[in-house]
């Protein structure tokens, strides 16, 4: 229906609708409040994301093994050195020209065997000239004894004086003395000739001969230095010395067994006895000089060779083992990272024992099953968080 409009008069609005109003005002009220939420909870996750991201960057991830037990019977291997029993240079007494050789490198030689000649013609002329000597004081001791046997039988009748007695008698003593001096001069020389054989001073084996046929030889005697002619080994039984920790030098006694073992023999092992000690700690090196007694009849071992030493030690308390990997080496001392409750790390000090290359003996500072943090970062401090990167199993790497 129309409106009826009077002249001069606006038509009349029609009244606001109140309620639908309200109800928009209302709608728009609760999607800004909603709006605003959203935003304050989106901010408050973004936050937390913040937080976790930065508390899983400050705790490195780390991966951790348990110990390993260490063997029940332990068994101390050191390295050693074989020489001969008996080695000794062979010098020439005698100075000459060598005639012949006998025994060359190699040969096994018994106690007295030739082993060369040398010629030396000046001893020799002057034995026979010290043995002419002697004769000669022989004679004039003879005619002395006579001269002093007539005087004793001259004096009994007075037929001699006291004087010419007393001269014979004296005579006599000295011609005595001049035939001793002789006879030694003679026994002197009879030596230096018997030098020209040269003879094995025990059993064993020529190692080296440094001369042939027609060298000259020196014996030194006149001021130069005397060449070594032959060396010789006495090689069926070897002594192996051998240099034990201060820390293990109770369980090196005399009469203890041990095993000797080479490279060149892998696999095979020589039975041996502890035959003596130094009985003192070497200050430069902390060790203990050990000597054993090993047979070698059979002649498979060569003095000079390297060796090890196998030393069963004593039953001591239980041990652990540890990658080199997991020690971490700090200025107060060696330690090793745990795992703590809560996941944090914790820095115990450990005592180290034998070293095995990849692996370390660690004696004390550790409990068996305790879980070991595996190549530590060298940042990571005591109490730090940590993150376990893989479960460990017994004996071995996380897996």
């Amino acid at each position: 229906p129309e409106v009826s409009r009077e002249p001069g008069l606006t038509p009349a609005q029609p009244p606001a609708p109140a309620p639908r109003i309200r109800l928009v005002l209302i709608v728009m009220a609760v999607v800004a409040i909603l709006a605003a939420a959203l935003g304050i909870v989106s901010r408050m996750r973004a936050r937390t994301a913040l937080k976790d991201d930065t508390r899983r960057t400050a705790a490195p991830t780390v991966s951790v093994i348990r110990p390993e037990p260490g063997a029940p019977a332990q068994e101390l291997i050191l390295p050693a050195s074989v020489q001969a029993f008996i080695d000794a240079p062979i010098y020439a007494r005698t100075n000459g020209y060598l005639r012949k050789w006998y025994a060359d490198m190699g040969a096994r030689v018994r106690k007295g065997q030739r082993l060369a000649d040398i010629d030396s013609p000046e001893i020799e002329h002057q034995l026979q000239a010290a043995r002419a000597d002697l004769a000669n004081a022989q004679a004039n001791e003879h005619l002395a004894k006579a001269t002093a046997d007539r005087y004793l039988e001259l004096i009994k009748t007075d037929s001699a004086s006291r004087l010419d007695l007393d001269n014979a008698v004296d005579g006599l003593a000295a011609k005595r003395a001049a035939v001793d001096s002789a006879r030694s001069n003679v026994r002197r020389l009879e030596q230096m000739v018997s030098f020209e054989k040269i003879d094995a001073p025990f059993d064993g084996v020529i190692t080296a001969r440094n001369t042939d046929i027609g060298q000259l030889i020196d014996s030194g005697s006149g001021g130069g230095p005397a060449r070594e002619l032959f060396r010789i080994s006495a090689t069926d039984t070897l002594r192996v010395f051998v240099n034990v920790p201060q820390n293990h030098s109770r369980a090196a006694a005399p009469g203890v067994p041990v095993d000797v073992t080479f490279a060149e023999r892998a696999g095979k092992r020589y039975r041996g006895k502890i035959a003596r000690t130094a009985s003192a700690i070497d200050p430069a090196t902390r060790t203990l000089l050990v000597e054993v007694d090993l047979d070698n009849a059979a002649g498979e071992i060569l003095p000079g060779a390297f060796a090890e030493v196998h030393l069963q030690l004593a039953s001591a308390a239980p041990t652990l083992l540890l990658p080199v990997s997991a020690l971490m080496y700090r200025s107060e001392g060696v330690r090793v990272a745990t795992v703590a409750p809560g996941n944090r790390a914790a820095l115990v000090p450990v005592t180290l024992g034998r070293d095995f290359g990849s692996k370390i003996e660690v004696t004390s500072g550790l409990a068996p099953g305790t879980l070991v943090i595996d190549s530590p970062p060298d940042s990571l401090i005591d109490g730090q968080p940590i993150q376990i990167a893989r479960p460990a199993t017994p004996g071995g790497e996380a897996k």
